[in-house]
């Protein structure tokens, strides 16, 4: 197989795709991968570190507002547009998936134009403006919440859930809670806000601290992001929080091999994490972020709850209190854990990089046979 991938901006976009990358590279090790990213996102970063070939397109947002900006956005889109075509050509790919972001749209858009087969792979329960776009276009549509079904052209919707489901199921993790200075078998819980940090849980976390230090039946491993690790790591001193229970780190880099280990998720509610929580049965208190286009995260967190797999707790409603009651609940409550466990697991996809595998294989056939 010959695929041009293509997803950016935020890692929600790029770990699906490499995900399925990775999946095709072991189903297909003659496979030839060409990643197409943008200048402006975060795959600038993330891709070059896989050995991928990777090319780059300028493009932008559109603006929300009335704003000369979006004749720049316009003009950029043109231009990827015309790059694209050319990159493509080049690479004569039997087929081109999107997983999200502007540059997916220029990418998928110019492949349209040119009659190769397009998959899109949308993650969320609310579709992307840019995949909403392409869809018409699209061959098929890869959706991981049932959600989003009913945003698309019927016809060409598959449920295949989120790739990166698959990759962290499969991970065969090495680390242990020792690793830390924590106890095998005490009920843990993971605090994390993102790898950007969340301030608002920050603030809640290090206000309760204090009464979690002397909690000897639970642990918690709180991670601030880098750029609140020092203040909160202050606040935490002026404090006098030094707890054996309580681990505070700025980043875990090896986030896919922490999960596995844990009880409990306290977190964002973004496509990714989900997809990686419902694959491992890990249950969860999701606190979405206000911050996202059409409030999708707290849609996604919703249907969770709804499955009795996660409880929700909207931003503006979140107080140091209420975290540690829930939290605290649920730690100690190993039933109601075991049954929040199972019905994240039914949600999750960890076949999803072989579905999405099977899917590409089968629009290629499809459009080879007419």
């Amino acid at each position: 197989m010959r695929l041009i991938v293509s997803g950016g901006g935020t890692g929600g976009h790029i770990y699906p795709a490499l995900a399925l990358v990775e999946t095709l590279r072991k189903k297909d090790p003659d496979a030839k991968v060409l990643y197409v990213g943008s200048f402006r996102g975060l795959e600038g970063g993330i891709v070059p570190k896989t050995g991928l070939a990777f090319k780059q397109l300028h493009v932008q947002g559109f603006s929300r507002s009335l704003s000369l900006t979006n004749f720049k956005t316009i003009s950029l889109f043109l231009k990827a547009v015309k790059e694209a075509k050319k990159i493509i050509a080049d690479f004569k790919p039997d087929i081109v998936l999107g997983t999200g972001g502007y540059v997916s749209g220029a990418v998928l858009y110019a492949a349209q134009r040119m009659h190769i087969p397009t998959v899109i792979n949308e993650q969320n329960s609310i579709a992307g403006m840019t995949n909403k776009f392409l869809s018409r276009g699209a061959d098929k549509i890869a959706i991981s919440f049932p959600n989003a079904a009913s945003q698309f052209p019927k016809d060409k919707v598959v449920m295949t859930g989120n790739p990166r489901g698959q990759q962290v199921a499969e991970k065969k993790s090495t680390f242990s809670l020792k690793d830390i200075s924590f106890k095998e078998k005490l009920p843990t819980v993971l605090i994390f806000g993102g790898s950007g940090g969340a301030l608002a849980l920050n603030r809640a976390v290090v206000d309760f601290a204090q009464r979690f230090a002397k909690q000897t039946q639970m642990q918690a491993i709180f991670v601030t992001g880098k750029k609140y690790f020092a203040s909160v790591s202050e606040k935490l001193l002026n404090l006098d929080v030094h707890s054996s229970n309580l681990a505070v780190l700025p980043y875990l880099d090896n986030m896919d091999e922490v999960l596995p280990k844990i009880d409990l998720l306290v977190s964002r509610s973004g496509a990714t994490t989900l997809a990686e929580i419902t694959a491992l049965g890990i249950p969860s208190i999701l606190i979405p972020s206000p911050n996202v286009t059409a409030n999708h995260q707290e849609k996604n967190a919703r249907q969770l709850e709804e499955a009795g797999a996660a409880q929700v707790i909207v931003e503006s409603e979140l107080t140091s209190a209420k975290l540690y009651h829930d939290m605290t609940e649920l730690l100690s409550d190993s039933k109601k854990l075991e049954q929040m466990a199972a019905k994240a697991k039914s949600l999750g996809h960890p076949d999803a990089a072989d579905r999405l595998y099977d899917l590409l294989l089968e629009v290629i056939n499809d459009k080879q046979s007419r």
